[in-house]
């Protein structure tokens, strides 16, 4: 009689979850003056593995030993139960101009730290002494970034391990082949002088927008010339092009990203691509500093993003950014664009406050 024989296998694995956050610093000068020794200033929140997190930064040290160093420490933000273990592995970088770490200030930690009630906060009292950090290429124009990259534990379980590994998704990739070798395009864009080719029936199955334009009344659908788009820039186009088809933002520089990703948000609404328009909207998130929180409220504004207007209107609540922008020409922009928007966050802020000064008067 034949024989047969079954055979299985398992795996004991950990599994992890990792994220990190840039934290630019763009008032140096001003947060070495105006916060003392052991005094610090937190980021904005952010999520790693389900937890919500804040980076400390101590212009001054976090202790009285290391009041000529600046300290970094990071937060857990969440509440613990007793007993609850966070576990995280976490590492601190100075960035240079380019967003690449800067080796000599990359502090790896090989060990994991364990957050619980009562011990909820871990980082380096002596990250970079100020001296060096002001004479560096590192500080320029009053600013420096630095980033957290936090790694969060899961616990050891075991998997069963599959005879046949059924590999991810690789649709994106073939699509993004479709678009790359122009087989089968049937319509053109004029975009910024370049020509861009697609396929009307993707674009229609990603956007509404472009459903009703390339397959409904409009003219667009029967022409067989180039659709002009005279109000967005080629490699937008190009950028929102590539997303459609492969559900991923191409590959770009640091310093692009932000410039990018406002005019992506704008092509993500204007097409109702929902799901770039929050990318772009998180991408934004990170960038809010008193350079760019007018641009960035007012784009949130307009373009009905009301997570990236919260996140704006929480950094001006700080009273030092609030006093800060108030006196910056991006605010009364601002005031021009967004009068609404203001009118109402100036009367949650400064009159609250006017009042707590007159009551601490009498």
């Amino acid at each position: 009689m034949p024989t047969s024989s079954n055979g299985s296998a398992s795996s004991i694995v950990a599994g992890t979850i990792s994220g990190y956050h840039t934290l630019k610093i763009s008032c140096y000068l001003r947060t070495k003056q105006e916060t003392p020794n052991g005094q610090h200033i937190d980021s904005r929140p952010f999520q790693v593995g389900g937890c919500k997190w804040r980076v400390r930064y101590y212009p001054n040290g976090n202790k009285s030993k290391d009041i000529d160093f600046i300290s970094l420490y990071l937060s857990l933000d969440d509440t613990l139960a007793e007993g609850e273990t966070v576990k995280a592995g976490i590492n601190f970088s100075l960035l240079d101009k380019d967003g690449k770490p800067v080796p000599s200030y990359t502090f790896l930690t090989t060990e994991t730290r364990d957050f619980s009630v009562g011990r909820t906060c871990w980082g380096l009292e002596r990250f970079i002494e100020r001296a060096e950090l002001e004479k560096s290429e590192h500080l320029k124009e009053d600013s420096f970034t630095v980033k957290v990259d936090v790694t969060i534990m899961g616990q050891c379980r075991a998997l069963e391990t599959p005879l046949i590994v059924v590999p991810p998704s690789d649709m994106h990739r073939h699509f993004g082949d479709l678009l790359s070798s122009k087989a089968g395009v049937d319509v053109e864009f004029r975009v910024g002088g370049e020509t861009f080719s697609a396929h009307r029936s993707v674009l229609a199955a990603r956007s509404p927008v472009f459903r009703a334009q390339l397959f409904g009344p409009m003219k667009e659908s029967t022409t067989a010339s180039a659709i002009g788009i005279d109000d967005m820039e080629a490699q937008v186009f190009n950028a929102l092009l590539s997303f459609m088809y492969t559900d991923e933002l191409p590959d770009m520089k640091q310093e692009e990203e932000y410039a990018m990703a406002q005019h992506l948000l704008v092509a993500a609404d204007r097409y109702d691509l929902d799901r770039l328009k929050l990318i772009c909207e998180d991408m934004l998130t990170t960038r809010i500093d008193m350079s760019s929180v007018a641009t960035i409220l007012t784009l949130a504004d307009q373009h009905h993003c009301p997570e990236l207007k919260e996140a704006c209107l929480v950094f001006l609540s700080e009273p030092a950014n609030l006093d800060q922008a108030i006196e910056s020409v991006g605010f009364e922009l601002l005031t021009k664009t967004c009068p609404g928007v203001i009118k109402d966050f100036l009367k949650s802020q400064v009159i609250p406050s006017l009042l707590g000064k007159r009551k601490s008067r009498t």
